[in-house]
């Protein structure tokens, strides 16, 4: 159960993170990578910032996800060129 709440709350952090940034590529599985990859991004460069939920810090993740799309939308367009 433990594992399930983990990837919804990192899908949400990836939704969160997609809608600032104009969508993550890969639909849910997408959003679910960005936010646990942004997570752990986030918690590296600031801290636990923010409500912690499921050993998640919201805030850290939010900026650590991103991150992580702005990062991956610039790489996707220079593979596409």
């Amino acid at each position: 159960m433990g594992l399930i709440l983990y990837l919804i709350v990192g899908g949400l952090i990836g939704w969160i993170a997609g809608l600032m940034l104009g969508g993550v590529p890969g639909g849910i599985i997408g959003n679910i990578v960005a936010g646990i990859i942004g997570a752990w991004i986030g918690e590296s460069l600031f801290g636990a910032l923010g409500p912690v939920i499921m050993g998640i810090p919201i805030i850290s993740a939010i900026l650590g996800a991103l991150i992580f799309v702005a990062i991956l939308s610039i790489v996707l367009k220079m593979i596409k060129r």
